[in-house]
């Protein structure tokens, strides 16, 4: 079946969740990776432990409680630091090869959007902030649906919103757990394995594993797609 749509988690995939830290280095030092990382790891656990708790809060409420988790585990205290973290997380910059993997996929009449966990206001922010409105049909928040991904619904209601079936999409992600759970769902999913990550033992199996956005438009031709991209 040919490809219709490009669906893109954007935390980690598309946006580099460690930058706000590394612009932060002035105060961190060295250590804005293990902020960067505890940050981002606390993160992802509090939204699957509230899933399973039933006990919804939205991504930005998440993303402060698990900023002041961490850096109250790593000892940092820097006045105007966190409202500095804060800010910087709303307009994340995008990984280098972003802007011209998603507009070789536009001009090749794919349709293209996010499926995130962010609340709506932050993917805004972050997509007007690297200026890829023009480049996505759909920004789709699980806000929409009031749970988090790996939640079956979630990645439902995105194919709900663009009109196409499961196996007509290329799923991307950076994040294992979810390449694994939308290819569990029944989706054609293209795991972007920027950080060299060891294969999950969850059911599911990405289709294709890839290093960077960039080598996308060529598998997408080698999927079946006839244009050229």
């Amino acid at each position: 079946m040919p490809i219709r749509a490009c669906i893109f988690d954007a935390y980690g995939t598309l946006f580099d969740f460690a930058a706000a830290a590394a612009s932060c280095r002035d105060v961190l030092g060295e250590r804005a990776g293990a902020l960067a990382a505890l940050w981002r790891d606390k993160q992802i656990q509090y939204t699957w432990l509230r899933s399973m708790q039933h006990r919804h809060a939205d991504l930005w409420q998440i993303t402060g409680d698990s900023l002041d988790y961490a850096l109250e585990t790593l000892g940092v205290e820097a006045p105007g630091l966190r409202q500095r973290l804060m800010d910087l997380y709303r307009t994340l910059t995008v990984f280098p090869e972003v802007p011209e993997t998603l507009r070789l996929l536009r001009a090749s009449g794919l349709k293209t959007a996010i499926l995130s966990n962010g609340t709506p206001a932050m993917l805004a922010s972050a997509v007007a902030a690297n200026q890829l409105g023009s480049l996505f049909d759909a920004v789709v928040s699980v806000e929409e649906v009031g749970v988090f991904k790996p939640d079956p619904r979630v990645y439902q209601h995105a194919l709900a919103r663009l009109g196409v079936t499961a196996q007509e999409v290329f799923f991307q992600s950076s994040n294992s757990w979810d390449a694994y759970a939308a290819s569990a769902f029944g989706m054609r999913v293209v795991w972007c394995n920027r950080y060299a990550q060891k294969p999950e033992r969850l059911p599911g199996k990405p289709d294709h594993v890839i290093s960077s956005l960039a080598e996308l438009p060529q598998l997408i031709v080698a999927a079946g797609r006839t244009a050229a991209l």
